[in-house]
């Protein structure tokens, strides 16, 4: 983004068709509960309703979520943004970032299946988790894709550390 100010996290890549999709569906489910919440407090039944819009509230905010999760660059370093967790790591702590073949998650499921990942090895201490799969929400089916996120990624490696 060229308005971005280097020091400002940006997601070196666009979110793929599965999780924008997963996060549709989240979202309309949270409109048929935010509905039935009219519903009800017209019905005459406020604590129901307060029940029902919690529970819309709490579906938005997994939506929203579901869209933020993913690797995020900056010139302090990666973060790596979980649906309950965000993990951090400065560029001086990483030593290698590297695309692998080996087994991985399709989707996040159990399913095991052969394909590419990329990897950090930190300089100490214990390596990071795969930060992004060929497999995953976010490049599904979009093989090129996950080319030019893992390159990217690489190069701001190569660059900040």
């Amino acid at each position: 983004m060229p308005h971005a100010g280097p020091d400002s996290w940006r997601r070196p890549y666009r979110p793929g068709p599965w999780r924008v999709g997963a996060a549709a569906v989240t979202l309309l489910i949270a409109a048929y509960l935010l509905i039935s919440a009219l519903i009800i407090v017209l019905a005459g039944s406020p604590t129901g309703a307060v029940a029902t819009l919690v529970a819309a509230a709490v579906v938005i905010a997994f939506a929203l979520r579901l869209l933020r999760m993913g690797i995020w660059v900056s010139a302090r370093g990666l973060r790596r943004v979980g649906l309950l967790w965000t993990q951090t790591v400065r560029w001086r702590e990483v030593s290698r970032v590297s695309t692998v073949q080996q087994p991985v998650k399709w989707l996040g499921l159990p399913r095991s299946v052969q394909g590419q990942a990329l990897q950090v090895e930190r300089r100490r201490g214990e390596a990071l988790r795969t930060l992004l799969t060929d497999h995953n929400a976010d490049f599904l089916a979009r093989p090129e894709a996950f080319d030019r996120a893992a390159d990217v990624l690489e190069a701001w490696a190569a660059e900040h550390r």
